[in-house]
């Protein structure tokens, strides 16, 4: 083949076993990249042709190379934010008062005690909505705000209900609860969008805090092996930090923005600046783009507020709450999309499942012919005719399979067996030929890819429960756990064209494994470690 006189390559690699993740699965030997982009892949003798006197060639041991994977969901700066807090991540009541009696002693009188993700009472003995007077006899003096591992729920002292202005009497908010004692007092938790009440009287964080928060959860990515992130409910301040950190060559990880706050968050509309200008897409050479909005149809199984159709198992009468009600979805969905966003719902049960369907089928049916790629997050309690539909409708599932069997005991709890066994399933959309879309939701979870694709795989935790996996009837093939987080992920942000793929034009992404992810044994898949994370043709780690 004739070599033009630009195709010389800066680097070849050679003697891999290199999965490229193309139509047809091919597994070459060699790649040859210029600057930021692939030249070609083959073999060995096929990429020399590309060598001149400066190229460098590196030789991968029969190593295994995936493309650079693609974090699918996750809260990118609360991910590094929780490493400034207090850890109360599936912890234990008096590991977490340990914490907060230490975090007290180093502060004055009125100055918050937060963690935004952590706590899960499905791990304590008694696993009831746990109380302000716990946090009041450990922490009388300073509000602290203790969010729950899915984000859908604060555990708060009497101090921060104080603050907030919550008392007995308070009515809830649409689409959240404050909870109360049978006796109506309040119980010292408050789910979804009551947690506004909170949240607003919280100091935001320093410019400085948040820098540290970015470069934090960037690091964290490039160890795991994620070149490419989709950052939910970004917000005008971390869209500012972000472009300086850019700017300054300090952040390099590629990001993904969907914009919109989190649950009970103070919500600065940043999507309504946006719809003046419009999307931002490929900003500094590819790094940078926010093009999505996302939206909160209901919250979690955990806090019971996911809107189900019949009764909690374990609340009877009781079916949690829609966000929105029909008409204020479909207006926020029609605006977003016709100011020419991609739009992202987040949905757990099945009647806010069906709602978002709806909805999306409405706007859809205004605007047909469009590519519109809209994604339903967590897509979790659903019917096989759920699965139908967005198949019809183009409508992408962003789905977390490392919650299945993790939340395995309390789903079982919440919705009984039977509705238990159709959700987190993953294997349902990708037998009907759905692209599924891989993450973690972390700080909510952990980022750890290669636990989602071992859950994706078997339906177990990364402690190998449950002994058979968890309704292993909804595994879904190693191939397919791997395209969550690689082809079908970037197809999911519009930029399956240059990522997600090792093939001829495209970036420079990839990741070299320590074994290999298709042929080892399946038990290992969750202990795989990234030898080297390389973004755009440059290192950005290297395991030592």
């Amino acid at each position: 083949m004739y070599k033009q006189q630009d195709e010389s390559a800066d680097v070849i690699y050679y003697n891999g076993k290199i999965y490229t993740m193309d139509q047809n699965m091919t597994i070459v030997q060699s790649f040859a990249v210029k600057g930021q982009y692939l030249i070609d892949t083959g073999t060995f003798d096929e990429m020399k042709q590309y060598g001149n006197s400066d190229t460098k060639y590196v030789n991968l041991n029969r190593a295994c190379v995936i493309p650079g994977l693609i974090e699918g969901h996750t809260h990118l700066l609360k991910f590094g934010e929780v490493s400034m807090q207090i850890d109360c991540f599936w912890k234990q009541k008096e590991e977490i008062f340990q914490q907060l009696r230490e975090k007290a002693d180093t502060l004055c009188p009125g100055e918050w005690i937060q963690s935004d993700f952590g706590w899960n009472n499905e791990v304590w003995e008694d696993k009831s909505y746990p109380t302000k007077e716990e946090l009041d006899a450990v922490v009388p003096d300073n509000p602290v705000s203790l969010g729950r591992c899915d984000g859908h729920m604060l555990w708060l002292n009497s101090k921060a209900l104080e603050l907030a202005g919550i008392t007995k009497d308070t009515p809830n908010p649409q689409g959240g609860e404050i909870l109360k004692r049978e006796d109506g007092e309040l119980l010292g938790c408050v789910s979804d969008n009551a947690c506004k009440l909170v949240v607003d009287k919280i100091p935001p964080l320093t410019e400085k805090q948040m820098e540290e928060a970015l470069l934090c959860a960037q690091n964290e990515s490039f160890k795991l092996g994620f070149t490419s992130v989709m950052a939910m409910n970004v917000i005008s301040s971390h869209i500012r930090c972000m472009k300086k950190l850019f700017e300054e060559d300090r952040l390099q990880l590629r990001i993904s923005g969907a914009l919109g706050a989190l649950p009970g968050e103070a919500d600065d509309l940043s999507w309504k600046s946006y719809y003046k200008t419009g999307p931002e897409i490929g900003l500094y050479e590819k790094h940078l783009s926010i093009r999505a909005v996302k939206y909160f149809a209901d919250g979690s199984f955990g806090s019971q507020s996911a809107a189900l159709y019949e009764d909690y198992t374990d609340r009877p009468g009781y079916r949690g709450k829609l966000n929105h009600s029909d008409e204020e979805l479909y207006a926020l969905v029609k605006e977003a999309y016709s100011h020419g966003f991609q739009v992202i719902t987040h949905a757990i049960g099945d009647r806010a499942n069906r709602q978002v369907i709806d909805t999306y089928e409405k706007v859809l049916g205004e605007n047909s012919g469009a590519d519109h790629r809209f994604r339903i997050e967590h897509f979790q309690l659903v019917t096989e005719e759920d699965v139908d539909r967005i198949r019809k409708l183009g409508i992408l599932p962003g789905m977390q399979a490392i919650h299945a069997p993790r939340s395995a005991p309390m789903a079982e709890r919440r919705i009984g067996k039977e509705r238990a066994a159709r959700s987190y399933a993953s294997g349902m959309p990708w037998k009907k030929g759905v692209k599924v879309i891989g993450g973690s939701d972390s700080p909510s979870s952990p980022a750890n890819p290669f636990w989602g694709i071992y859950a994706a795989v078997t339906r177990k935790d990364q402690d190998g429960n449950p002994e058979g996996g968890w309704f292993p009837e909804n595994c879904i093939s190693r191939e397919a756990a791997l395209r969550t987080y690689t082809d079908w992920a970037a197809f999911g942000q519009f930029e399956e064209n240059i990522k997600g793929t090792i093939e001829k034009g495209k970036l420079a992404d990839f990741v070299i494994l320590d074994r290999d992810i298709m042929e080892c044994p399946v038990d290992e898949i969750k202990d795989i470690c990234v030898l080297k994370t390389v973004l755009g043709g440059r290192c950005v780690y290297e395991h030592i």
